[in-house]
């Protein structure tokens, strides 16, 4: 069974300029409301909060595509980056569905929440691709602590560490007796990974230094996914 990756939890980009602000400000509110709302309600939180990060990635890859089409340029591995970055989240979304079933009510805010921010998210990398991927870097440091949260509650019996669901132990190539708590580690890894690559995409669109030796390793994952989406 895979050995999830080691997460640097003390790793935070500092804001540079007024951009950097803007987005760490704005990814702040969405923690306090996500707090407000769900508390320690770790799994329905996930559920919520992977629906929307699985939309930054689509968008930029689109986007992306779009404007090497025009440029006739070379997208430097960008699009399918990102795109797998969507299809991780949404590989995140589909095992949490497993652990904390959806409320009606939570359906409902998942619809309205998904359009408001894609709308959003789409406006604003067309207006800022860099303040863009800061938001998504400063939105996967939220998503490392709140995961290192999760684990805390598993770990110390206030939630229950159940078995991994069988989507979960595909995807990331578990063994049948995995826990929820290994997946938790692996999804960690995972948004410590999208963490970094986006600021990185940041910093250079920012023409800053991008030190590629300090990405988060990124845990494996199936090549076929298809069959058990």
């Amino acid at each position: 069974m895979p050995i999830a990756p080691y997460v640097d939890l003390s790793i935070h980009c500092k804001p540079r300029g007024l951009s950097d602000r803007i987005a760490l400000a704005f990814t702040k509110v969405l923690r306090f409301t996500a707090d407000t709302f769900f508390a320690k309600r770790y799994g329905h939180r996930a559920i919520v909060l992977e629906t929307v990060a699985a939309v930054p990635g689509m968008v930029g890859a689109t986007l992306t595509h779009l404007r090497c089409l025009r440029r006739m340029c070379d997208d430097k591995g960008w699009i399918r980056t990102l795109m797998e970055e969507a299809e991780n989240e949404r590989m995140h979304l589909m095992t949490f569905i497993e652990v904390a079933k959806p409320t009606m009510f939570e359906r409902l805010v998942i619809l309205a929440v998904q359009w408001v921010f894609y709308l959003a998210f789409f406006t604003l990398y067309l207006l800022s691709a860099k303040t863009a991927h800061r938001v998504v870097g400063y939105f996967e440091e939220e998503a490392v602590i709140s995961y290192t949260l999760y684990l805390a509650e598993l770990d110390e019996g206030r939630s229950p560490n159940g078995p991994a669901p069988a989507i979960a132990r595909h995807y990331w190539k578990l063994a049948d007796d995995a826990t929820l708590r290994d997946v938790v580690l692996l999804v960690r890894a995972d948004e410590a990974h999208h963490r970094d690559i986006n600021h990185g995409f940041a910093n250079e669109l920012a023409g800053l230094p991008v030190n590629h030796a300090a990405v988060a390793p990124y845990p494996d994952h199936a090549d076929d996914i298809r069959l058990a989406a």
